[in-house]
This record gives C-alpha cells, structure tokens and sequence, in this order.
C-alpha cells in the first residue's frame, strides 16, 4: 500500500470512528451507561459488534470517547462569541452550558458525578472541561486568562455551584424555563467577580451591562412561553 493509500484508508478509518461516536452521541443523550448494551448500540449503528470492539476496546472506552468528544463540543460552544463586549460573551457562556446540559443530559451527568465510575479517566475528563470554562469566563470577564490563584479559586468555587444548580434544574426544567437558572447563574457570577475585586484589584470585574434584563417573567415557574 503507498502513502496515499495508506492516507485514504486512514480518513476512512476516522471518518468511520467519528460516525460511531455520533451515533453513540445521540443513543446516550438521555439514557444512562447501564441501559444500553453492546448489542443494543451495535444494532443502532448498524455495524458489527466486533467494530465498536476494533475502535473501542470495549463499551466502557467507547462511552468515554463519546463523553470527552462532548466535552470538546461544550468547552468549544462556551468559548464562543469572542467578538461580544465581555459582559455579553459571560452571559453567552452560561448560556451555552445550560443549552448543552438540556440536550446531552446523560453525558453532563458523567462528566458531573462520574457515572461510569469515579477514576483517573472520568476526573481528568471534568478536570479538563472546568479548566476550560474557567479560563473561557476569566477571558470573557478580563480579557485573558492570566489570572492569580484567588480569582481562579473563587472562578472555580462559582463553576461547582454552577454543575450542582444545573443538576437540579435537569430534575425541573419542565417547571423552570431555562431562562431561570441562566440569569441566577449570571447574578451568581456577578457576585462572584465583584468579590474577586476585593481580594485581586488587578481583577477589576467588567462593568455591568445597560442593555440586560433579568429574566423575570411569571410564566417561568409553571414552564409557559415567557413574552
């Protein structure tokens, strides 16, 4: 085989894993790891139950890439938005993490509580994404992630807030519009930069935004469409 066939069968490989981990993607949206067996997903997808084996190792492996590629999805859609004025780009970030909680329920729930069992793997994968979305809002507040350890340690304090309220709000969002937990998360946030200012005058918190307007709607606690 020469190079440019080895190339080809290359992409075709990672373009074959990539289908796998969609299709896995979309199984383990809302149903947890116990729930679906290696028949069942081989089924779903279509292909031999010997494949997900070839690529996988087995189906611990395989919902783990399928938990670190949502991972990537989420820290990449918090990160968003770089060209909005600071104030906007934080609410976008809690905004974006809600939104993806809502909809890969399952996989948050991993990477939150380690549902497939809490070791090295599962803790590095939640290391990764609060790594990432501490240095997401720290550079949507400040403009840089360069920040000194209390405004990190007080970005963090905030962010384990923020995966226990979303786990919560995952248990009553029929009741409570998303619009809810977003705009207590923000107001939380804002506190929160305000006293990193205390303890880090270098961290000045951005100045609140004019043009915001909580969501305050009556409709929200009983899950009806807000004006």
């Amino acid at each position: 085989m020469n190079s440019s066939q080895q190339r080809g069968a290359s992409l075709r490989s990672q373009l074959r894993r990539s289908e796998l981990i969609a299709t896995g993607r979309k199984l383990f949206a809302h149903t947890s790891y116990d729930a679906l067996s290696m028949d069942d997903i081989a089924q779903h997808a279509g292909v031999a139950k010997g494949l997900i084996y070839y690529y996988f190792k087995n189906k611990r492996g395989y919902y783990l890439a399928i938990v670190e590629d949502s991972v990537a999805e989420l820290v990449s859609l918090a990160a968003g938005g770089a060209e909005l004025p600071r104030t906007q780009r934080v609410q976008r970030t809690v905004e974006a993490y809600l939104r993806f909680a809502q909809e890969n329920e399952a996989a948050y729930r991993t990477i939150v509580t380690g549902g497939v069992g809490f070791d090295t793997q599962v803790q590095e994968i939640r290391d990764a994404v609060r790594t990432g979305l501490v240095t997401t809002v720290a550079e949507g507040a400040y403009g840089h992630h360069d920040i000194p350890p209390i405004a990190r340690l007080a970005l963090l304090g905030w962010l384990s807030s923020v995966e226990w309220l979303t786990l919560e709000w995952l248990e009553y969002r029929d009741a409570l519009q998303r619009e809810v937990p977003r705009d207590l998360l923000v107001r939380m946030l804002r506190h929160t930069l305000n006293t990193i200012e205390e303890f880090a005058p270098e961290c000045p918190a951005p100045p609140p935004d004019p043009h915001w307007r909580p969501f305050t709607g009556l409709t929200a606690l009983n899950g009806e469409s807000g004006a």
